[in-house]
């Protein structure tokens, strides 16, 4: 498990002043905040982080060191990450996306399906993005109860039971 959790990026500018447009992917957005200072990838480089107001699709945000709006279009698409010892510890059923990316997939038989590539969410529930030299295709595995009864994190490996059909 990784130490640092990807908890927004830097969609572009916005206005004039070295104000970014923030999009946070924390449950409760404005939290975001809470996590400042925040790290680039690889944690070599540190941005302490203010909101200033909402805005569409996000929040217009300080980030320390960036001054100017040529400063801002350079950092879009800047991923920001918070350490995970920062973070709220997580209920037994619930997970941090990039804890599940990487665990392989097993069917409920032991046979390996396939390891999971990411985690989607287009609006109903999370999916599972599962990727396997067996696949012809990827194939979006519903992240529900019912379809992934065990997440073993410990082993690095999850259970499922597919829809019929699915795999």
């Amino acid at each position: 498990m990784s130490d640092l959790i990807c908890v927004g990026v830097v969609a572009g500018a916005f206005g004039v002043r070295g104000e970014v447009r923030l999009k946070s992917f924390c449950a409760i957005p404005e939290e975001i905040e809470d996590y400042s200072p925040l790290s680039n990838e690889d944690g070599s480089k540190s941005y302490s982080l203010t909101l200033t107001r909402p805005v569409k699709n996000g929040f217009a945000a300080l980030l320390g060191g960036i001054d100017t709006k040529e400063q801002a279009d350079a950092v879009k698409g800047l991923r920001l990450f918070a350490r995970r010892d920062q973070l709220p510890k997580l209920p037994d059923d619930e997970y941090y996306h990039t804890d599940l990316i990487g665990l392989e997939v097993y069917d409920t038989g032991g046979t390996l399906l396939g390891t999971v590539k990411s985690v989607q969410n287009h609006g109903a529930s999370d999916l599972l993005e599962i990727h396997g030299p067996g696949l012809k295709a990827t194939v979006l595995l519903p992240f529900t109860l019912a379809a992934v009864p065990t997440v073993d994190l410990g082993q690095g490996r999850i259970i499922a039971d597919p829809p019929d059909g699915l795999f």
